[in-house]
C-alpha cells in the first residue's frame, strides 16, 4: 500500500461546468504554497498529493492555509481491488490503532465492482469484529470511522480526515484591494475576502510625524499574517500627512472622519484601476463607530464607481475578536500604535452626513493635485509569509 494525502473539494464540486476551473486554481495555488515539493494529481472528485520527502506534517500545515480544501485525508492506496485483499489491508491497518468502537462506510465509484456498499459494509464489519478482539460497532459515535472506496482503479482506505478552510481558490474571483488599518476590523475582512477567492493587495495610509514607523511596522505584520493565504499580499504605502492636516485645517470638524474617508476612497479607487483590482475591502460594520452608519457609508461610496465590499458588515465586535484571535492577527491588532484613522478624532463626529454639504467642503480646496503627489510617491512592499524573505521596493508600479 502506498500512503498518500487527498483532498475533498467540498463547495467546489457545486460548480458543475466550472468545476474544472476552480481544481486548476487550487492545483496552481498548492504547488506554488509547497514550492513544488509534491507531486499532484486530480480528477473530478479529489486531489491526490504526494510528498517528494515523506514529509506528511509539514504538507499538511501548508495545505490547512489553503482555500478550497473542505477536508484533508490521510490514506492508504492499493491497485489490487480484491475483496480478500481488501480484508488483510484493512486488518494489517487497523492493527496499528487503538479503539474500541468502529463503523464502516463503502464507497462505490466502479459501479461494476461485483459487490454492492451494503454487502461490503456488512463483510467487512463482520471481518474486522472476527480478526481484531473487544471491538463493537457503533453506528452513531464510533471513535474510528472503517472508510473504504472503492475507485476505478485502486481502493483508498483512510481513518480519519482534517478539516480545511473551505471557500474558493485564491485567484478565482480576482484581485481586491483592502484598506488595511492597524485595527482589529481590516485583517479580518482580508481574510474572509480571501476566502471567497479574492488575492488581496492592501492599502495603507500613514501620516508622519502623526503616525509612528511602530504603527507601520504593526501593519507590516498584519499584511504578513495575510500573505500567510494570499502567498504574499503588495502593500501599497500612502503618505496622508499633506491631505490629512488640510483637512484638519480647513473642514468643519464633524466632517473631519467623512471628508478623510471620501480622499481614502479616492485614492483606493485609483491604485484599483492601476493594479487590475475590482473591488475596494474594508473593515466596516454597520453601526459600529460614527463613520460606519449607513448614511455615512453611502456618503463615502459616493466618490467611487468600484464597488465596495464590507465583510464584516453584519459582523458584531465579539464575533470580529472571535475570528482575529483565530487567525492570530488580534495580538497585533491592540498594539497601542496609532493610525490615520484613530488620529484627529472629532468629539462629535457628524452620524448622518450629507452629500451636498460633504462636496461643499471639498471644493474649498484643490485636492486633486494632493491626491497625484501622493500616489506619485507612494511606496511598495512585497510582503510574503513568515517562512519567507520579504522583499522591499520602491516605485514598484
Amino acid at each position: 500500500m502506498e500512503k498518500i494525502i487527498f483532498l475533498k473539494y467540498g463547495e467546489l464540486s457545486t460548480k458543475k461546468d466550472n468545476r474544472n476551473f476552480f481544481i486548476k486554481k487550487l492545483n496552481e495555488n498548492i504547488i506554488n504554497s509547497l514550492e513544488g515539493k509534491v507531486d499532484v494529481s486530480y480528477d473530478y472528485g479529489r486531489m491526490f498529493i504526494k510528498p517528494h520527502d515523506d514529509n506528511f506534517e509539514d504538507v499538511i500545515k501548508h495545505l490547512q492555509n489553503i482555500f478550497g480544501i473542505h477536508e484533508i485525508v490521510v490514506a492508504y492506496k492499493d491497485e489490487d481491488k480484491e475483496l480478500e485483499t481488501i480484508k488483510n489491508n484493512l486488518k494489517s491497518l487497523l492493527q496499528e490503532k487503538t479503539f474500541q468502537t468502529f463503523k464502516v462506510e463503502v464507497k462505490r465509484s466502479d459501479k461494476k465492482y461485483p459487490y454492492d456498499g451494503m454487502m461490503l459494509r456488512k463483510d467487512l464489519g463482520a471481518f474486522i469484529l472476527k480478526n481484531i478482539p473487544y471491538l463493537k460497532v457503533d453506528v452513531n459515535n464510533p471513535e474510528i470511522t472503517v472508510n473504504v472506496e472503492i475507485r476505478l482503479t485502486e481502493v483508498l482506505y483512510y481513518f480519519e480526515s482534517i478539516k480545511g478552510l473551505g471557500g474558493y481558490p485564491v485567484g478565482t474571483q480576482g484581485k481586491g484591494i483592502l484598506m488595511l488599518s492597524g485595527g482589529i476590523d481590516s485583517p479580518v475582512a482580508g481574510y474572509l475576502a480571501t476566502k471567497r477567492g479574492i488575492k488581496l493587495e492592501a492599502l495603507y495610509f500613514e501620516s508622519p510625524p502623526h503616525t509612528s514607523e511602530e504603527a507601520l511596522n504593526k501593519v507590516k505584520k498584519l499584511a504578513q499574517k495575510l500573505a500567510i493565504y494570499n502567498q504574499d499580499i503588495k502593500l501599497h504605502i500612502i503618505n496622508f500627512t499633506e491631505i490629512q492636516e488640510e483637512i484638519y485645517k480647513n473642514m468643519p470638524h464633524e466632517y473631519l472622519i467623512t471628508i478623510m474617508r471620501r480622499m481614502m476612497y479616492r485614492i483606493g479607487a485609483i491604485i484599483a484601476s492601476r493594479r487590475g483590482a475590482k473591488v475596494l475591502i474594508n473593515g466596516e460594520s454597520i453601526g459600529q463607530v460614527a463613520s460606519q452608519t449607513l448614511t455615512s457609508m453611502s456618503v463615502v461610496n459616493e466618490v467611487v464607481n468600484i464597488p465596495v465590499i464590507r465583510p464584516l458588515c453584519c459582523f458584531d465586535k465579539l464575533e470580529i475578536i472571535d475570528i482575529a484571535k483565530k487567525i492570530d492577527t488580534y495580538e497585533t491588532s491592540i498594539l497601542p500604535y496609532e493610525d490615520c484613522c484613530t488620529i484627529f478624532v472629532p468629539d462629535h463626529p457628524v452620524i448622518n452626513p450629507e452629500k451636498e454639504k460633504a462636496r461643499e467642503y471639498e471644493n474649498r480646496i484643490d485636492f486633486d493635485e494632493m491626491i497625484y503627489r501622493a500616489i506619485k510617491n507612494e511606496q511598495v512592499i512585497v510582503v510574503k509569509n513568515k517562512n519567507q524573505e520579504n522583499d522591499e521596493f520602491a516605485d514598484l508600479l
